[in-house]
């Protein structure tokens, strides 16, 4: 009986971890690495045909985004996950192989043109994508499931996304049975739509979330239906459009609740009808998912309006755009509208026309929502770009730009601590630390331990745990991930940056120098920026 630990081992994304017992090989959640990786993960100790079971916390693509893969490397179990989540990843995990299928397409023909050999093959098909759901086995929240012979599990609503859940695994084996508790990640409390984090009483083990587990959210949560009020009264009152960049799945339907609150209580004076564009036909797919789950999912506030027979996230002059035709539409009407449209960091989908249209015009408002990655367009928008380069072309920003502050899905250090506190029938015996920045981790652990009691470990990718023993029987060892090799054309911009920096470093060390030559050579980087810009 072991548990391995593999992915989103001192980083936030890749959630991934290998159960061993009863002759069985199961995973819990398998999930894409996003952003920046600094460690390097070990592989699957078994071969992808060897997986029995997985077990899904939520849809995210970080839990769930590597399962078509698992299934082309040739995976055939069953895939447990709770009836949302289900549902979630049906939409999901075909949207990322529809994205990885074109981003192939896409540098390929931009090799082709360099005349580079080399091919990019994506990490999976749409054909994937469509078996791996096929292997889905969707559950309900709180009942007891037998997996096989030595394996049960439950799934209990954490809060995070509609159908999240932390998952209970009781593990017999050799006439021992352990109990293992995985938090998922811990949703945020007072969240539009979403129930609260539920609680479990207790566990043998505990492997939990670190996200949010050095900060702390405002004592007070924001007026968000007041704030963004505000924000379209202005916007409408000198005839723009308000642009919201918004993830799909959750953020977009937050936003659908608030709307509909403003639009009832005539919060908004100088523009009462406005229309509301949903520009995104996975958050259209995702929306629908909402409202089938809303008696399993949502909370008290949310059920007591479906009990009036209102429905919490739609509303009149809501106006769902699927086809491109509906899309090119909202912009060539003049009226004043709200347009919500993915991606949330505005570096793919619709969004980026939109922007085009709108960033321009000092009437309209880009509303961010979202946190924002630094190196996205958004990030850039936000942190005060005049302009930015859209579809080849530069666009000056001259829109208000403004963000709803205090969103967040995650629980912060104060819930998570909340959450581990609420196994009080039984205290794990030991608390494993994951899906947290390096430092996150590791300062995570030793509150948890110093001020709290715990027996805590923030593992590395490689950690073997004998859960029956209690003992590590193997530590991880941290292999910083080794800097990649640049040779495809798409790599062009950071090879650019690299040589910039490099330049930067000549520059410095030349202050207070004169040299023709390095005269000549700012005469020329200036003759160059000249015409790029154009």
């Amino acid at each position: 009986m072991k548990l391995t630990f593999v992915g989103a081992d001192h980083e936030v994304t890749g959630s991934c971890h290998f159960i061993e017992c009863a002759g069985k090989n199961i995973l819990v959640d398998y999930g894409m690495e996003q952003g920046r990786d600094y460690f390097e993960n070990v592989p699957l100790p078994v071969s992808a045909p060897e997986i029995d079971y997985v077990l899904l916390t939520h849809a995210h693509v970080d839990h769930s985004g590597n399962l078509p893969l698992l299934y082309a490397k040739g995976f055939r179990g069953k895939i447990y996950s709770t009836d949302a989540t289900a549902e979630l990843c049906n939409i999901m995990l075909r949207d990322c192989a529809h994205i990885q299928m074109q981003e192939a397409e896409w540098r390929n023909r931009k090799a082709k043109r360099s005349k580079d050999i080399n091919k990019m093959e994506p990490s999976y098909t749409m054909e994937d994508a469509d078996k791996a759901i096929k292997c889905f086995v969707p559950c309900p929240y709180g009942k007891e499931i037998e997996v096989c012979e030595g394996v049960k599990i439950r799934f209990t609503d954490i809060g995070h996304l509609l159908g999240s859940a932390s998952i209970e695994v009781w593990l017999t084996e050799k006439n021992v049975t352990k109990k293992i508790v995985f938090s998922g990640d811990i949703g945020n409390t007072d969240q539009p739509l979403i129930k609260d984090p539920q609680y479990t009483s207790e566990a043998d083990y505990v492997v939990m979330e670190s996200t949010y587990g050095d900060r702390l959210h405002a004592e007070e949560k924001p007026d968000y239906v007041a704030e963004l009020a505000e924000i379209l009264d202005r916007t409408f009152a000198r005839g723009g459009n308000v642009v919201i960049p918004s993830f799909a799945v959750g953020r977009t339907q937050e936003m659908l609740y608030f709307i509909r609150k403003i639009k009832k209580d005539g919060l908004v004076k100088s523009y009462p009808n406005f229309p509301v564009f949903v520009d995104s036909p996975l958050a259209v797919e995702a929306t629908e998912i909402f409202e089938n789950n809303q008696f399993e999912c949502y909370d008290e506030e949310a059920l007591e309006l479906i009990r009036k027979r209102i429905n919490p996230i739609t509303f009149p002059g809501i106006n769902l755009a699927i086809t491109m035709e509906e899309s090119r539409a909202i912009n060539e009407d003049p009226e004043p509208k709200v347009i919500i449209s993915a991606s949330g960091m505005c570096d793919a989908g619709r969004i980026r026309h939109h922007l085009k249209h709108n960033l321009w015009r000092p009437e309209c408002t880009i509303l961010f929502v979202g946190y924002q990655s630094v190196g996205t367009t958004g990030r850039a928008i936000i942190d005060g770009a005049t302009q930015v380069r859209l579809f080849g072309e530069t666009i000056d920003v001259k829109a208000e730009v403004c963000k709803l502050e205090g969103l967040s899905g995650h629980a912060d250090k104060n819930g998570l601590i909340k959450w581990l506190k609420g196994f009080d029938i039984k205290r794990p015996k030991r608390v494993f630390i994951v899906h947290g920045e390096d430092s996150v981790c590791m300062s995570f652990a030793k509150c948890l331990e110093e001020e709290y009691g715990y027996d805590t470990y923030a593992p590395y990718s490689g950690t073997e745990f004998d859960i029956i023993s209690g003992m590590i029987t193997k530590e991880g060892i941290p292999i910083p991930i080794k800097k990649k090799e640049y040779t495809l054309v798409s790599d062009v911009y950071a090879r650019l940056k690299a040589a910039g920096a490099r330049l930067m470093g000549i520059i410095a060390r030349s202050e207070g120098i004169s040299n023709k030559d390095k005269a000549k050579f700012a005469d020329q980087i200036n003759s160059l920026c000249d015409k790029w810009s154009r």
